[in-house]
C-alpha cells in the first residue's frame, strides 16, 4: 500500500518543501512527513499536486516514459481560433523540440475560485478559456504551446493527473488516498536469475 495525497496547489506555491526566501511551499499546506511530490507545477500555476511515499508510485506518475495524461485549463489572451486550436491539438515545435499530439478544445469560463491576486487583464482585449491534456511534461510547457499559437496564458489551472482530479478540493485542501501498487515487479526483481559476479549493470538514469 503507498500514501497518495492529492494536493490544490494555490497561485503562487512553490512545489517543494523549503524556500531560502521565505516564500510558501508544500509545507504550508500538507502535514504528513516523508511524501514527496510525483512530478511539479509551477509557482504561478495552480491546481493538482500529487504527493507519495512510494518511489514506484512517484516514478509511474512522474515519468514521461509512462505517458500518464495531465489536464490543464488555460486562460488565454485573445479569442482563440480553430487554426491554434489545430496546431496545439497536432502539436507544436518549442525551443527544445516538438510537442507530443495534444487534446485540446475550447472551454466556457469555468466556475473556479478567484485568484490571490487576480490576473491582469487588458480592458481592450478579450480572453478565453480552453481544456488541454497533454502526455509530457516539458519545462513550462502549457505557457509556451498557448504562446506560440500566438494565445498567451493568463491563468492556469491544473485539474487532473491519470484518474485524479481536483473535484471537490478547494485551493489548498489536500485529500489522502491508499493505494493498491502492483506487486508484479517486486516478484520480478525477487526471482530475478542472480548474475554471475563478474558481470556489470548499467545503472539507470534518474
Amino acid at each position: 500500500m503507498a500514501n497518495l495525497i492529492l494536493l490544490n496547489k494555490p497561485f503562487n506555491v512553490l512545489c517543494q518543501f523549503t524556500d531560502n526566501e521565505g516564500r510558501a511551499t508544500l509545507a504550508d499546506y500538507v502535514g504528513v512527513s516523508d511524501v514527496y511530490p510525483a512530478g511539479r507545477l509551477d509557482y504561478d500555476s495552480e491546481g493538482l499536486v500529487l504527493l507519495t511515499d512510494d518511489g514506484a508510485l512517484q516514478h509511474r506518475i512522474a515519468s514521461p516514459q509512462q505517458k500518464m495524461a495531465k489536464t490543464y485549463w488555460a486562460q488565454v489572451e485573445g479569442n482563440i481560433d480553430d487554426e491554434a486550436l489545430a496546431r496545439l491539438s497536432n502539436g507544436v515545435v518549442l525551443k527544445d523540440g516538438p510537442t507530443r499530439p495534444a487534446k485540446v478544445h475550447r472551454l466556457t469560463e469555468p466556475d473556479l475560485w478567484p485568484r490571490n491576486p487576480p490576473v491582469r487583464f487588458r480592458a481592450n482585449v478579450p480572453t478565453s478559456w480552453i481544456e488541454l491534456t497533454i502526455t509530457e511534461g516539458k519545462n513550462r510547457q502549457v505557457r509556451r504551446m498557448t504562446a506560440a499559437v500566438g494565445f498567451p496564458t493568463l491563468r492556469l489551472v491544473r485539474t487532473s493527473i491519470g484518474d485524479w482530479d481536483i473535484d471537490g478540493l478547494a485551493p489548498g485542501g489536500t485529500r489522502q488516498l491508499q493505494i493498491h501498487t502492483p506487486q508484479k515487479d517486486m516478484r520480478r526483481r525477487t526471482h530475478a536469475p542472480r548474475r554471475h559476479p563478474t558481470s556489470t549493470r548499467k545503472k539507470r538514469n534518474r
